[in-house]
């Protein structure tokens, strides 16, 4: 905790700063800034300019919680988001005692530790291709084999995953300049390019999955914008049933869910003919 000196000194000036800088959680940053400079004037002046600047305070901080478990974040590691507290939490529903839950994309690893910490019991297991997103997840306690989506996976656990998980990357190429000037500026460029609607990466792992996961195993995927009823589409003809489209707290499709039927052919090829499909849209806040 930063001394009473720091923190009175300090606080009310932080906060303007952060404030004026467009922070719209000024007081809530200024906050955890000064508990990281740990009563260090210096320190926090460096903290505070350089997340002025647009650098994500998770790695100023080093940290960020998700789902009540507390992350590392490396320097030029995507931050998990609290956007994906409710793919994780459905995730960790869904996943037995003793079984098997693979997450692709991992990252910082943060649903890959939210499962193993749901269920003990459970081997956990997560992909990563960037090396220092894979020591980070690491350092959050996360098993984590490098390369890319499924390629490094162990194969003893072909057909036995319960749920598998994937934050790939889904941002139309044409979009990212649209997205926050702090996420452009800093954040990997691999972590968010889906190409050219943003489904590339998706379509891939939904294919992929299919060797993976057990009959009646379930895939959960984070999507946005209109990308639900494409991929949703795609689940349906690859064997997949009972799609349900996660909502953020405004309404908008932020995952898809859904479980392999029992017919499934491990090619990834149909294996009940293409039919029609309802999303049910679920609000998992």
């Amino acid at each position: 905790m930063p001394d009473e000196q720091t923190d009175r000194f300090d606080r009310g000036q932080v906060i303007r700063m952060l404030s004026e800088a467009g922070c719209v959680a000024a007081r809530e940053e200024a906050d955890e800034l000064i508990r990281a400079a740990a009563g260090d004037p210096d320190v926090l002046r460096d903290l505070v300019s350089r997340r002025i600047g647009g650098e994500p305070i998770a790695w100023l901080t080093g940290g960020v919680n998700f789902c009540g478990v507390e992350l590392f974040v490396a320097p030029g590691v995507y931050v998990p988001r609290w956007q994906t507290e409710p793919l994780a939490r459905r995730a960790a529903a869904l996943l037995p005692t003793g079984g098997v839950a693979a997450d692709l994309c991992t990252g910082a690893g943060a649903i890959a530790a939210v499962l193993a910490a749901a269920v003990p019991t459970a081997r956990v297991v997560a992909t990563e291709l960037d090396d220092a997103a894979a020591q980070c997840a690491r350092r959050n306690g996360v098993e984590v084999f490098e390369g890319c989506l499924d390629d490094p996976l162990p194969r003893e656990l072909e057909r036995r995953v319960d749920v598998l998980t994937a934050v790939a990357p889904y941002v139309p190429t044409d979009s990212l300049r649209l997205l926050p000037r702090d996420v452009q500026a800093f954040e990997p460029r691999l972590a968010l390019d889906g190409g050219a609607d943003g489904t590339d990466v998706l379509a891939e792992i939904a294919r992929k999955s299919i060797p993976w996961l057990r009959p009646g195993g379930w895939l959960l995927l984070e999507l946005g914008g209109d990308q639900a009823d494409p991929v949703g589409k795609l689940l349906s003809e690859l064997g997949f049933m009972g799609l349900d489209v996660m909502a953020d707290e405004y309404g908008d499709p932020r995952a898809i869910c859904a479980q392999l039927g029992s017919g499934c052919s491990t090619s990834g090829a149909p294996a009940v003919p293409p039919g029609s499909f309802a999303l049910g849209l679920v609000d998992d806040r």
